[in-house]
């Protein structure tokens, strides 16, 4: 499969994703769902931005990744047994630009959810689900 670069008419603007990356962690709302439901981090590499949650009660087969247009959606899910219900916690990241059409991949390891997005690499364009191997 060719890796092609990113579209230019794709690309965020990169001073409005520091100015959103800082608006974000100074949101209330993203230290409350910090604390009850799961922690989110967000970095930046030269090739990347990476999401990183902490899901250390759950393992892969309960964790889904879904990227829709400009929303990333992590939600994590117990498999139901007999002395509990289903205990679903979700979240939703709402990037400047669309991440459909950037590269995205994730990995689970040790409770530690990390995904990301490449600044360089086309995505397929469409709402998709972001496969953990």
């Amino acid at each position: 499969m060719d890796k092609k670069n990113i579209n230019h008419n794709h690309s965020p603007d990169f001073d409005s994703m520091d100015q959103w990356l800082r608006d974000y962690f100074l949101d209330p709302k993203t230290e409350h769902d910090d604390h009850t439901l799961f922690k989110i981090d967000i970095y930046e590499t030269d090739d990347h931005w990476i999401v990183e949650a902490v899901l250390k009660d759950y393992v892969s087969s309960e964790i889904k990744v879904r990227i829709e247009d400009t929303d990333l959606l992590i939600t994590a899910q117990k498999h139901a047994s007999l002395t509990s219900p289903f205990q679903k916690k979700e979240r939703t990241i709402h990037f400047p630009f669309k991440i459909i059409h950037h590269c995205v991949t994730a990995f689970f390891q040790n409770g530690i959810l990390e995904i990301f997005i490449s600044k360089t690499q086309n995505g397929l364009g469409k709402n998709r689900y972001i496969t953990l191997p």
